[in-house]
């Protein structure tokens, strides 16, 4: 396949679960985790000097499980955006790079779970707040992976011949 086949099988959708043409999906469905994920870590924090304790060591527990439900229904699509990449290609290995982020820190978020789950509810678990921030770490690294997929390497992008439109008068 030619370079400029790739970019544009790189831009259109495999499925229309996908999203539509110019309109990524795995973009919108990646706030659920992240909004969740840093509203955990926000709750750990308040917790560890709140008098009710409970509430935010409660709380933390299930944003962290919507956060983990929500990445994988994130994957699902971000796969389908994977598969559009031409084999070989550094877009392609960027995606890999992104991917592997992505599923360390959801297996890091989901030790972080089972931890919080079965510690005492009236103290933030350290243990859990440590995996949970280090797994926020690598959310930072794929999404600074995400943005160079799409602002760089224009993945899931409307092609200038479609953008150029937004600009006649």
């Amino acid at each position: 396949m030619s370079d400029e086949a790739a970019l544009r099988r790189a831009k259109r959708p495999r499925s229309i679960l996908a999203g539509p043409y110019g309109h990524p999906i795995h973009a919108i469905m990646v706030t659920i985790p992240i909004g969740s994920w840093t509203a955990a870590l926000i709750f750990d924090i308040v917790g560890f000097f709140a008098d009710d304790r409970e509430t935010f060591t409660r709380g933390a527990l299930w944003l962290v499980g919507i956060g983990i439900v929500g990445a994988l229904l994130a994957a699902i699509v971000g796969l389908l955006d994977l598969s559009t990449l031409e084999k070989g290609t550094r877009a392609r290995r960027t995606a890999l790079f992104h991917l592997a982020c992505n599923a360390g820190a959801i297996v890091l978020f989901a030790v972080s779970y089972l931890v919080r789950l079965g510690a005492d509810k009236s103290e933030v678990s350290v243990t859990g707040f440590v995996l949970s921030v280090l797994a926020y770490l690598l959310i930072g690294v794929s999404g600074i992976l995400g943005g160079e997929l799409v602002y760089r390497h224009g993945v899931r992008v409307a092609d200038e011949a479609t953008q150029i439109k937004a600009y006649r008068h």
